[in-house]
């Protein structure tokens, strides 16, 4: 083993209860220890089924609440927009984008707290902060629309804190096989349920029932190193301020135009704060993203997440706008007619659940790009007055299967190709990309509904040209599942020569 082997190892250890880690690992890996291992890598196991219903009950919740915060200003936006005298569309949108922008990019560092503090204690932080801004956020009709949109974005924070060390939490409570499988589904299946009852509930009553009760003891270490290296905050900063600034830059383009010229300059310097993170992580003792986990099927796998997830969406804001707006239907009917989703996904789920193990996850990953695809073009030409059973409904049964199949076979996907040590990091880079992809195709739906609206004299096609843009989206989504199951077929034909 080559020096920077033995140093990797020697300063990201970690002690904790069992006396196997006390112990120097050695690994083929040079990164073996990079995502910190302490005593909270091993969770037991609930002991009786009652105790794992709740169990797996609690932690779901995570899901459930981060999908019930995107949408508790999506149906209710134009009422939202009202009471503060806001009405251009540009404006509406980033209710919702500035929610998805914070979970997207705090994920990884937040991953990394739940790493050196603890997953449970993160976990129940997580809830707190959730609660704490979803009040306030309600307090802020009597302030103005920039005081919610912040407290929007640091609303996101606190589902941030929630995803990675929930799953972490399912992850190293239970070993690899079906019932992990079924787990993580049922994590999934959450999903559509929460953006459903965001609508009805307000999300600081919901996010009370969290919690796990046993905050656990705090990791320690065996080594010297500062915290600031152990959170790699240096790395963190440079990464948040990159996605943050591009985000932000695309999603205000759709507000003011790309002639204003701090759109682009922010969309530069973004770039430049990306380009920082790469090299910091090079030189970091304890990098957020170590090399290691730079797999053959990384940028398959999330370059797919990212194109179905942002088309993800688009379809479901306008799917809201059009039957607000263009319909004239108020959110609770549009919710109603959105509600099918919650029941379908959770089929959904479940049968996915039962197809990871006998279908390649390559092709439920085609499968849940093309739900996507077919769910958008399906609502894309819906005449006005067509009755809503016609397609309307479809839609709200068909997309959910893209979400439902495509977030647990890419857990699964990356799981499998990266070493035991980044388990944890798998699924939270599988999370960072769905919420990071909302925010940032709401904000390209956003530009072209601008551009082709008529000056917002012809509304109807503004929301189809913005619903053009996600087929587009998850049109490359296909295509890239497309190439990803043929790499996949060659792989397997190698391995079996």
């Amino acid at each position: 083993m080559d020096h920077n082997s033995h140093r990797t190892e020697s300063t990201c250890g970690s002690i904790g209860g069992s006396t196997d880690l006390q112990k120097p690992r050695r690994d083929t890996d040079p990164e073996a220890l990079t995502r910190l291992e302490t005593s909270q890598s091993h969770f037991p196991a609930p002991k009786s089924l009652l105790k794992e219903i709740t169990f797996v009950s609690v932690v779901c919740m995570a899901q459930f609440m981060t999908q019930a915060g995107l949408c508790m200003s999506i149906a209710p936006v134009h009422i939202i927009g009202d009471s503060f005298g806001i009405t251009n569309p540009a404006s509406l949108s980033w209710y919702a984008a500035s929610y998805s922008l914070t979970v997207g990019t705090f994920i990884l560092a937040a991953g990394r707290l739940g790493d050196v503090y603890g997953h449970r204690l993160m976990f129940i932080v997580g809830f707190l902060w959730f609660a704490l801004w979803s009040a306030l956020a309600g307090f802020s009709v009597w302030k103005d629309q920039i005081f919610f949109a912040c407290c929007r974005a640091l609303q996101g924070v606190g589902a941030a804190m929630l995803l990675p060390n929930a799953i972490a939490i399912l992850g190293r409570t239970y070993p690899p096989g079906l019932r992990k499988e079924m787990i993580f589904s049922l994590f999934g299946a959450t999903a559509p349920g929460g953006s459903l009852l965001a609508v009805c509930f307000p999300p600081s009553l919901l996010s009370s029932y969290g919690g796990l009760g046993d905050i656990g003891p705090q990791p320690k270490f065996d080594d010297n190193i500062h915290f600031i290296e152990r959170l790699d905050l240096l790395g963190a900063a440079a990464g948040i301020s990159g996605l943050v600034l591009i985000n932000f830059s695309w999603n205000q383009a759709a507000l003011v135009g790309w002639k204003n010229p701090y759109t682009y300059v922010l969309l530069i310097v973004g770039f430049l704060c990306l380009g920082a993170f790469a090299v910091v992580e090079r030189k970091a003792v304890c990098p957020l993203l170590p090399r290691s986990v730079f797999t053959g099927n990384l940028a398959w796998v999330l370059g797919c997440i990212a194109a179905g997830w942002s088309s993800f969406g688009i379809i479901i804001y306008y799917f809201y706008q059009f039957m607000e707006v263009i319909k004239g239907d108020s959110p609770l009917l549009a919710t109603a007619k959105w509600s099918g989703a919650a029941a379908s996904g959770a089929v959904a789920a479940l049968i996915t659940g039962f197809l990871l193990g006998r279908l390649p996850p390559s092709v439920i990953m085609f499968f849940a790009m093309a739900f996507f695809t077919a769910g958008l073009s399906i609502f894309a030409t819906v005449p006005v007055n067509q009755t809503y059973w016609a397609q309307a409904f479809v839609v709200s049964i068909i997309t959910c299967w893209g979400m439902d199949m495509s977030f647990p076979s890419g857990t699964l996907i990356l799981s499998n190709s990266m070493h035991r040590h980044n388990q944890g990091l798998a699924a939270s880079l599988v999370a960072t990309t769905v919420n990071y992809s909302i925010s940032l195709g709401l904000g390209f739906a956003g530009t072209v509904e601008t551009h082709v609206n008529d000056g917002g004299k012809d509304v109807l096609q503004g929301y189809r040209g913005a619903l053009y843009m996600g087929i587009g989206l998850a049109g490359l989504g296909l295509f890239i599942s497309v190439l990803f199951m043929i790499a996949s077929w060659k792989q397997h034909r190698a391995r079996g020569l």
